[in-house]
């Protein structure tokens, strides 16, 4: 910073540190902030507490515009209100020109997904002619037609599969179950791991859960199955960071893509709100504007 504080930002800024006693990276976060605040009123010739609201609302959308993350946005405008009701209780204004500043409103980032494609490419990988290559490829085959959440795929009994029905039952957060479709090509590799792949690798005696490890035949878990998708991954060249929880995003992705209905797709996945369904329409949305810019003649 190479201009000093006005005297005003160094008197609120001791009051943080001395009244208040915030830490110093909450200090320095604050200093930067309405440093940046000082800035904007010397370049507009103004004082830093003449500012008015319309001036505030300018600041802020600059901050947006210098491509700040929104959290940051969203610290400055706290720094200036909360600078500016310093003020007041100083009874050096009468009127708070910050009361009503707002950060822009922060968009959810939009969720990681595959392509169909890469999807294909990623479920080839597990070599089919052992065991541990046909329980991979039946987990991930099960994890893609039906947008589970990992630790639902993981704690799945073999009773829970219902393979003649084409569906399966899951129990999700909060103790909540749930039944969802299972495709033929992902009920066809599961029934091909319960008759030759499970009793191989069940060397541990029984057990209930659905899916078990190549170690003794225990549960599978679900640091287990991730390590195994990211290996998969990078046989695939897959260049997106995979996880489970992309194969879910993608499931969901693609069935919106192809005209499924988002209260199907929020049953299947278990959200107990559709607002958090929605994230997905975003994903479309995104990719409507792509198309437009790329193929309309004067986007």
């Amino acid at each position: 910073m190479s201009a000093p504080l006005p005297k005003l930002v160094d008197a609120y800024l001791n009051h943080l540190r001395i009244e208040r006693r915030l830490a110093d990276h909450t200090l320095e976060s604050y200093q930067r902030d309405l440093f940046k605040l000082g800035r904007f009123a010397a370049g507009r010739g103004r004082k830093i507490d003449a500012l008015n609201q319309h001036e505030l609302d300018r600041f802020v959308q600059e901050l947006s515009g210098q491509g700040l993350a929104p959290r940051s946005v969203s610290r400055a405008v706290a720094a200036v209100r909360s600078f500016y009701r310093f003020v007041a209780l100083e009874h050096r204004r009468q009127q708070n020109p910050a009361e009503d500043l707002q950060a822009p409103r922060a968009w959810r980032p939009l969720p990681k997904f595959l392509s169909v494609e890469d999807v294909d490419r990623l479920i080839q990988q597990p070599d089919t002619t052992t065991v541990r290559g046909i329980r991979d490829r039946a987990l991930i085959e099960l994890l893609y037609a039906t947008g589970l959440r990992v630790s639902e795929l993981v704690q799945l009994r073999v009773a829970d599969v219902h393979l003649e029905a084409a569906c399966l039952t899951c129990t999700g957060k909060g103790g909540k179950q749930r039944i969802v479709p299972v495709g033929d090509e992902a009920a066809s590799w599961v029934r091909r791991y319960l008759s030759t792949a499970r009793p191989a690798l069940m060397r541990s005696g029984p057990t209930q859960r659905l899916f078990v490890n190549a170690r003794g035949g225990r549960m599978l878990t679900r640091v287990g199955f991730w390590k195994i998708l990211k290996q998969y991954a990078r046989q695939a060249g897959l260049k997106t960071s995979l996880s489970p929880h992309v194969l879910r995003h993608s499931f969901a992705t693609h069935l919106l893509d192809r005209g499924a209905d988002l209260r199907a797709i929020q049953l299947m996945l278990g959200h107990a709100d559709l607002s958090t369904t929605q994230i997905y329409t975003h994903v479309l949305e995104a990719r409507l504007r792509a198309v437009y810019d790329r193929f309309h003649p004067r986007p």
